[in-house]
This record gives structure tokens, sequence and C-alpha cells, in this order.
């Protein structure tokens, strides 16, 4: 390894071959005043922007009902379905992309860049037009997919970037920092939407239709711009100085070390988008078929979306707190259970609670809230926890990419299901898939206990040296490692005093 570049394992095995614990002070000292002041502010500016994340993930809920009214004969089933999955299209992709970009260029410049695509697009949603109705459907797609680059680009970048600097700040609570600046924006940005819908509605009035939906999508906007200059003032994380792998990625002992971590991080985010992201979508559509008047009521519809909303919100909650307590896989079977509950109670009985309205929407906010306590705080917790900081960032955005296909599958399907099946199958699958996210966890998730993310890498590095790896680890000194200073001054009221330790 070059001489400038710290390695992991100082020694972690002895000349008899017997396995110790590898001393981390020797490689990432203890952080002082100032830079624990910088890794707060980078868990701030990584969480804090995601809540235009889960705005925009909700957005189409009530525009899917705005527009079946406004557009009737052209906003068909084909066309709602290919406007919703627009965004998760982008954000597969953008996951994907940004997921090695984050390992490669520093999460820094990934939150950069999903930024300003959010913002683009966002822009180009709002003044969507077409000589045609279709045409601008067509504008809406490109629009919307290019946000949803930037917002699936925001899963990796942000939530590694929170999670290695929560670990720097405040390692015995990093489980529940990381869901209320991940998972809990994403999910206020529900109820949020709702509630902004509302309001622009109210403003404007149910005979400017046009004028709503255009300035909800502009107000899309405003989120990742009102952090934009604190992200490019964000440190970068010990951990990615010391742990990234700049060139010579050994993919194939990546895939040979965490095939069974990444079976089960991909395959419990694929059932849980299955089931949260079309039920979410669509569930306005859900409440306009049973609530009296609703078709055409699109206040109505949107009181009784943001009663159910914010029912799904305390869960998240509830898992923040459960997960240092019962643990993290655990307190994400009890989630999935919560499907397996509810969903049933809901699809076995859905022709009588479809007549009692206030009923049906708790049942169905309950599944959604133990939803949220579960797979929707641990899976991103888990992912960003089971993987080395050298591959964190393509890991996580590997497996939330598949959790998208999960969802892009499940909005496609979800109709249909409907129609052939009728509306209480769309729950009773929810179950179904709640009983086969049990099993995932239980066999294919790793057992984290929350122990220093420096453990991890330590091991990881100890297992590419025996395999015959011969790249380096530890990202070079570059004008990245100057701006991080330059942000460590300004933080800085008076000059460190390196004798200050946390």
């Amino acid at each position: 390894m070059g001489n400038t570049e710290t390695s992991f394992s100082s020694n972690p095995i002895t000349a008899g071959g017997e396995q110790h614990q590898p001393d981390l002070e020797m490689y990432t000292p203890k952080p002082s005043k100032v830079q624990r002041l910088a890794a707060i502010l980078s868990i701030v500016c990584a969480g804090a922007a995601l809540i235009s994340d889960g705005y925009q993930n909700s957005l189409m809920t009530m525009t899917n009902v705005l527009f079946g009214i406004e557009y009737k004969k052209q906003y068909t089933s084909t066309v709602s379905t290919r406007v919703s999955n627009a965004l998760l299209v982008g954000e597969i992709i953008g996951q994907v992309v940004i997921g090695l970009t984050c390992d490669y260029m520093g999460r820094k410049t990934a939150l950069v860049a999903t930024t300003v695509l959010i913002v683009i697009g966002g822009i180009l949603a709002t003044a969507a037009h077409g000589t045609t109705i279709e045409g601008m459907f067509w504008m809406l797609v490109v629009s919307r997919g290019m946000v949803g680059f930037g917002t699936g680009g925001e899963y990796p970048a942000s939530s590694t970037a929170a999670s290695e600097a929560a670990n720097e700040a405040a390692l015995t609570k990093r489980g529940p920092i990381f869901v209320m600046v991940t998972n809990f924006p994403l999910a206020f940005g529900g109820p949020l939407a709702i509630s902004i819908f509302l309001i622009v509605l109210s403003a404007a009035g149910e005979n400017h239709l046009s004028t709503v939906w255009r300035v909800c999508f502009g107000i899309g906007c405003i989120f990742p711009l009102a952090v934009f200059y604190f992200r490019l003032k964000m440190a970068t994380s010990y951990l990615y100085k010391k742990g990234a792998i700049k060139k010579n990625v050994p993919y194939l002992l990546v895939l040979k070390y965490y095939w069974k971590a990444l079976i089960g991080t991909c395959g419990a985010w694929f059932l849980y988008d299955f089931i949260t992201f079309p039920n979410g979508v669509f569930s306005a559509t859900i409440l306009a078929s049973i609530v009296p008047d609703s078709a055409t009521n699109l206040r109505k519809t949107g009181e009784w979306q943001l009663l159910l909303g914010t029912i799904a919100l305390p869960g998240v909650l509830v898992g923040a707190y459960l997960c240092n307590i019962i643990g993290r896989r655990a307190t994400m079977m009890l989630g999935f259970s919560g499907y397996i509950v509810f969903g049933l109670i809901i699809g076995c009985a859905f022709e009588q609670l479809s007549k009692i309205v206030p009923l049906f929407v708790v049942f169905y906010g309950l599944m959604m809230s133990m939803g949220n306590l579960g797979p929707g705080d641990m899976i991103g917790l888990l992912s960003s926890e089971s993987y080395a900081t050298a591959v964190r960032g393509t890991c996580y955005g590997l497996s939330a990419a598949l959790g998208k296909v999960g969802a892009a599958v499940g909005t496609q399907c979800f109709k249909p299901i409907q129609a052939h099946l009728g509306k209480k199958w769309t729950f009773i699958i929810a179950a179904i898939c709640g009983v086969a996210g049990i099993l995932v966890t239980y066999f294919f998730i790793p057992h984290v206990t929350g122990e220093d993310l420096r453990v991890e890498d330590a091991k990881f590095e100890e297992y590419l040296l025996k395999n015959g790896w011969t790249g380096s680890l530890g990202a070079t000194e570059s004008e990245e490692d100057l701006k991080d200073q330059e942000t460590n001054i300004e933080l800085a009221k008076t000059p460190d005093n390196d004798s200050e330790k946390y």
C-alpha cells in the first residue's frame, strides 16, 4: 500500500495465524470538537433534502386523481402507469450509477449532482407542455425520469454519508439518528405533499387544476435548493478517506464476500417497495373509489389521504426507538408481520370495511405504519451497516435499485390485480409478501449489532489481502481535503485544541 494511505488491518493476523480484533485507534483517530461539528453538519445536509425525495415520491398520489378529472379521455390507465413509473425507472438507474459514483468520486460530489438533477427535472415538469395533451404527458415522463435519477441517487449518496458521519459523531445512537434523517423525512414527505396540494387547491380553486399540479411540481424544487449551499460545504468522513477504493475494485471478491447479505438487502427491499410504493401512489385512487362523492371532489379525497399518511408516520418513530433495543433484524421482521396482520384484516373484510371509511383508513394507515416501523426504517440502515466503506455506496445503491424494481413491478401489477382479482387482493398479496419478507430477513440479513463501521472495514480489508488483492485503500490527499479544512475553519469559533476530545 502507498505510504500516504493508512491500512485498516494494522496486524489482523498473528504469526501463528490466530486472528484478533484490529486496533481501530491506529487508523482512525477520535474526532476533535470541530470535526464532530463537521460530522453533524454532514448528517443534517445528507438527510435534510431527503424530504424532497419523499415529496416527489408522494406527489403522484393526488396528481393521479387530478389528472383523471382534468384529462379524462387522455389520462388512461396506460398513461397513468407510464407517468408513475417514469420516476421509478429514473430512480433505478440513478441508484446504480450514483451508488458507484459516490464510492469512486466521493459522497459530496454525488450529492451535489443529485441536487442539480432534481431541480432541473422539477423545473421541466412544472413547465411541461406539448402540441397535444399526449405530448404534454410524454414531457412529464421525461422530466419525471430526470427527477427520479436524482432522487434515486440520493438514496446511496445521502444514506452512506449520513451513516458514516453518525458513526463519527454518535456511535451508540447511529441507528436512531440514521432513521430520523433518512426514512423520517422520506415518510414525512407524503403528508407534506398532500398538505401542500390541499393548500394550493384551496388557493387556486377546482376550476384551475392545471395551475394546481404545476405549482405542486414547482414547490418540489425548493427543498433541495434549501440545502444546496450546505452540501457544497460538507466534510468527507474519515471512513471514506481511509477506506475508499479509487481503482482496481475487486468486484468478484466483493460478490463472493457479500453474496448472502446482498440477497437479504436486495430481496427485502424488493418486497417492501413492491407493497408500499403502489399502495402509496394509488392509495388516493382507492379512497376515491370508496369515499362517497369523492370521485369529483379532490378536497375530500385529499383530506382522507392526509389522515392516512399521518397515521402511517408514527411507525417511523417506533422503529427508530426499537432498533437499538430489540435489534435491527427483529425490528424489520416485526414490521413485516404487520403486513400479515393488517393485510389479512383489510383483505378478508374488504367489503365490510369499505362501507365504514374511517375504520378502513385506520387499518390501512396501520398497515403502512408497520411498514415504516420495520423494513421502511431498517432496510436502509442495514444496507448502510452491512457493507464496508469501500463498496457501501455500490451495494446500497444496488439494494435500493432492486427495491425500486419491486416498486415498478408492483405499480405495473396493481391495477391489473384490482381489475381481475378485486381490490381486496392487493391487501392479501401484501400479507403474502410480509411472510416472504420475514423469511428473507431471517435467513439472509446479517446480524448487525450497531458496532463501529470500522470493524467491518478491517474485516473486509483482511479478506481482500488473504485472497491476493494488490490494490490500495484510502482516498488520496486532494482538493476535497482542502475544502474539508475550510469547512472546519468556518465551524470553529476558536482555534481547535488537539487535547479536547469528545
